[in-house]
């Protein structure tokens, strides 16, 4: 998947998210290891075999490639681990406040209001 494709599936107000991330290289590693393990004899196979391990790790270059662009989009990924950190434990005490704030309206008398 390029870049410009990854750029047109999303909307642009669309925040971009780790699920959004379309980073499979496993496979491609795996088929690369595959074809260095095979050791065939007939001189005109291992250069089939060399040129083919080539093409993967061409391909597998261009997801690597790919991989950094989306990360890059990532929200948040712009600060430091001690920055997310602090932005991290505010919002755990943003999140605090409100769900005390919420329980206390919760037990809050109601009144009732007479209808007419």
């Amino acid at each position: 998947m390029d870049v410009v494709e990854l750029s047109e599936e999303i909307p642009i107000n669309h925040q971009f998210t780790v699920a959004d991330l379309d980073i499979e290289i496993l496979p491609i590693i795996y088929e690369i290891i595959r074809s260095v393990e095979k050791d065939p004899h007939d001189s005109s196979q291992k250069a089939k075999e060399s040129q083919d391990t080539s093409q993967k790790i061409l391909e597998l270059q261009k997801k690597l490639d790919s991989a950094r662009a989306q990360i890059k989009r990532l929200s948040g990924i712009e600060y430091s681990k001690e920055e997310q950190l602090q932005k991290l434990e505010i919002l755990r005490k943003q999140l605090k406040l409100k769900r005390e704030l919420l329980l206390k309206y919760r037990t809050m008398c109601s009144f009732d209001v007479p209808k007419n």
